[in-house]
């Protein structure tokens, strides 16, 4: 599929969202996002900072207390995201290793299905490599079932199938509970997460989710798309069918400088998750309580809504406040979206998050992308990694 550069292309193409989501082989159902889970140096301390900064409440805990001798996990909710975040209590073990290798980084997207036997037995027969097989996992509040692909670098899905459950997250957690819970910020769900591969590897992953889980391309960004005058990536966006899960792509392409996604892949050490896009219903309020609690967002020109308007067309909100706040915006044909990056959330310039407001707009901001990746270069200049 060629590159989309702007919204009559998409009008144009034959590969427009809609029919892209009905074309994919829906031979893995899933329902949603169950949790996110990061490896971290301390989970304890993550947590706190996740809770003021983004809003999330403590719902549920594992570790000693439960009877766990290597690990210690901290599960966040703020309505239907979950972050769970683990720490390895050993001096060896795969935990440890992790955050050696890559720093603080997402682990395991899992996936919440109907059926985690089938969904395993579905993805490993077209080529998946096992991670979990099958497991049930009980207590007193009913069990859950459990398994497990690898994906792209280190990362994997785990399936979840949670339906003759009850009790808090998981069997083996106990519920938080937390003098301490800020007031949520207005996070509401995942909207996407987006993997970066190395140099030649996005068609090998977008193959990856079209074959082994049936997967369909919704959008595809070459490098004449998402370039600026020093860096440029390529990136494809997959979709299940019912359109809940959406994963872009990225890789690298030539340019005067290195781009956003080598450095990535230099200090995470090779292919992960590089952000997390979270959804509002009032990005304004949304942004502006991050900020107040120290959440740091990149900079956006006063130049770039000089001719906003123009650009995108009659929107709901005042330019004035956008402007203000830093927001992005953008339209396709099916309306228009609000949307803003944080700065890398992490020691390692890796993982951030995107804030994102869809206001029928299906797409991903590509008349966005120019003023993002040169504020992305400002922080890499910043940094010496550009």
């Amino acid at each position: 599929m060629a590159g989309i550069k702007n919204l009559q292309d998409l009008q144009n193409t034959e590969y427009g969202i809609k029919k892209i989501f009905n074309d994919a082989e829906d031979f893995l159902p899933i329902l949603g996002t169950d949790y996110v889970e990061l490896y971290v140096g301390n989970a304890k301390q993550s947590a706190h900072f996740y809770k003021t900064a983004f809003g999330f409440q403590s719902e549920a805990y594992a570790g000693l207390e439960t009877g766990l001798k290597d690990r210690v996990s901290y599960v966040l909710k703020q309505d239907k995201i979950r972050l769970v975040l683990t720490t390895s209590l050993v001096q060896d073990g795969a935990i440890n290793k992790h955050v050696n290798e890559h720093g603080d980084g997402v682990k395991v997207i899992a996936l919440w299905v109907e059926d985690a036997t089938k969904a395993f037995e579905e993805t490993t027969k077209r080529g998946a490599k096992p991670y979990l097989k099958p497991t049930k996992e009980e207590d007193e509040d009913g069990f859950v079932i459990r398994s497990g692909i690898y994906t792209y670098g280190e990362t994997v899905h785990i399936f979840v199938e949670r339906k003759n459950y009850k009790g808090t997250f998981l069997p083996g957690y106990k519920k938080w509970e937390s003098h301490y819970n800020p007031k949520p910020v207005g996070l509401k769900f995942i909207d996407h997460m987006v993997g970066n591969v190395g140099w030649g590897q996005m068609k090998k992953w977008c193959d990856f989710y079209a074959k082994i889980m049936g997967f369909a391309q919704i959008i595809s960004f070459t490098d004449d798309d998402i370039s600026t005058e020093y860096t440029a990536l390529m990136s494809k966006v997959m979709s299940n069918g019912n359109g809940r899960i959406k994963f872009p792509i990225n890789e690298p392409a030539e340019g005067k400088k290195k781009s956003q996604i080598e450095e990535y892949l230099d200090f995470y050490n090779g292919p992960g998750v590089q952000h997390i896009a979270v959804a509002t219903n009032d990005i304004v309020r949304t942004v502006k309580a991050m900020r107040e609690r120290g959440v740091e967002f990149l900079y956006v020109p006063e130049t770039y809504y000089d001719d906003l308007l123009e650009r995108v067309g009659k929107i709901d909100e005042d330019v004035e406040v956008l402007k203000e706040n830093g927001i992005l915006i953008d339209r396709d044909e099916e309306g228009y979206l609000l949307q803003l990056f944080t700065k890398p959330v992490l020691d390692r310039p890796t993982m951030f998050f995107e804030v994102i407001q869809r206001k029928g707009a299906q797409s991903f901001g590509v008349g966005n992308f120019k003023a993002l990746f040169e504020a992305i270069e400002r922080e890499q200049a910043n940094r010496g990694t550009l």
